[in-house]
Protein backbone atom coordinates (compact mmCIF):
# COMPACT_ATOMS: atom_id res chain seq x y z
CA UNK A 1 0.00 0.00 0.00
CA UNK A 2 1.43 3.38 -0.96
CA UNK A 3 2.38 5.95 2.24
CA UNK A 4 -1.02 7.95 1.06
CA UNK A 5 -2.73 4.96 1.40
CA UNK A 6 -1.43 4.13 4.75
CA UNK A 7 -2.34 7.79 6.02
CA UNK A 8 -5.72 7.70 4.46
CA UNK A 9 -6.14 4.27 6.94
CA UNK A 10 -4.64 5.51 9.78
CA UNK A 11 -7.23 9.07 9.36
CA UNK A 12 -10.32 6.84 8.96
CA UNK A 13 -9.53 4.52 12.41
CA UNK A 14 -8.62 8.21 14.18
CA UNK A 15 -12.14 9.59 12.92
CA UNK A 16 -13.86 6.12 13.67
CA UNK A 17 -12.85 6.32 17.02
CA UNK A 18 -13.63 9.63 17.53
CA UNK A 19 -17.15 9.35 16.16
CA UNK A 20 -17.74 6.34 18.72
CA UNK A 21 -16.03 8.20 21.68
CA UNK A 22 -18.63 11.51 20.96
CA UNK A 23 -21.70 9.56 20.46
CA UNK A 24 -21.36 7.49 23.28
CA UNK A 25 -20.42 10.37 25.33
CA UNK A 26 -23.30 12.56 24.21
CA UNK A 27 -25.55 9.64 25.21
CA UNK A 28 -24.07 9.16 28.78
CA UNK A 29 -24.32 12.90 29.65
CA UNK A 30 -28.14 13.04 27.41
CA UNK A 31 -29.13 11.14 30.98
CA UNK A 32 -27.70 13.83 33.26
CA UNK A 33 -29.50 16.92 32.92
CA UNK A 34 -27.51 20.61 33.55
CA UNK A 35 -24.17 18.62 31.93
CA UNK A 36 -23.23 19.96 28.34
CA UNK A 37 -24.30 18.15 25.72
CA UNK A 38 -22.17 17.50 22.06
CA UNK A 39 -24.42 19.86 19.33
CA UNK A 40 -25.68 17.80 16.53
CA UNK A 41 -23.68 19.63 13.93
CA UNK A 42 -20.37 18.42 15.25
CA UNK A 43 -22.24 15.03 15.47
CA UNK A 44 -23.12 15.54 11.72
CA UNK A 45 -19.35 17.39 11.35
CA UNK A 46 -17.31 14.49 12.62
CA UNK A 47 -19.61 12.19 10.40
CA UNK A 48 -18.72 13.91 7.40
CA UNK A 49 -15.00 13.71 8.37
CA UNK A 50 -15.42 10.51 7.92
CA UNK A 51 -16.97 8.89 10.59
CA UNK A 52 -19.74 8.64 9.35
CA UNK A 53 -19.98 4.22 9.40
CA UNK A 54 -18.72 4.16 13.03
CA UNK A 55 -21.65 6.84 14.08
CA UNK A 56 -24.35 4.96 12.60
CA UNK A 57 -23.09 1.36 13.71
CA UNK A 58 -22.60 3.23 17.38
CA UNK A 59 -25.62 5.28 17.19
CA UNK A 60 -27.59 2.02 16.58
CA UNK A 61 -26.43 -0.20 18.97
CA UNK A 62 -26.84 2.38 21.52
CA UNK A 63 -29.91 3.47 20.11
CA UNK A 64 -29.24 7.22 20.59
CA UNK A 65 -30.46 9.89 17.93
CA UNK A 66 -32.24 6.59 15.98
CA UNK A 67 -35.54 8.75 16.41
CA UNK A 68 -34.08 12.22 14.99
CA UNK A 69 -34.86 12.52 10.90
CA UNK A 70 -31.43 14.79 10.89
CA UNK A 71 -29.37 11.73 11.72
CA UNK A 72 -31.29 8.74 10.54
CA UNK A 73 -31.33 10.09 7.04
CA UNK A 74 -28.30 12.62 7.15
CA UNK A 75 -25.40 9.77 8.47
CA UNK A 76 -27.11 7.47 5.69
CA UNK A 77 -27.00 9.66 3.11
CA UNK A 78 -23.24 11.30 4.12
CA UNK A 79 -22.18 7.73 4.09
CA UNK A 80 -23.96 6.95 0.86
CA UNK A 81 -22.16 10.00 -0.51
CA UNK A 82 -18.55 9.51 0.80
CA UNK A 83 -18.59 5.73 -0.58
CA UNK A 84 -19.57 8.05 -4.46
CA UNK A 85 -16.74 9.52 -4.15
CA UNK A 86 -14.18 6.92 -3.11
CA UNK A 87 -16.07 4.87 -5.77
CA UNK A 88 -15.77 7.52 -8.21
CA UNK A 89 -11.97 8.48 -7.54
CA UNK A 90 -10.92 4.57 -7.64
CA UNK A 91 -13.01 4.50 -11.33
CA UNK A 92 -11.05 7.62 -12.47
CA UNK A 93 -7.07 6.14 -11.31
CA UNK A 94 -7.88 3.00 -12.54
CA UNK A 95 -8.23 4.39 -16.57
Amino acid sequence: MPFWGQCLCAYLAVISVIAIVVTCYDKIVSKHPGVRRIRERTLLLVSALGGSAAMLVTMLLIRHKTRKPKFMVGIPLILFLQAALVGFIAWKTAF
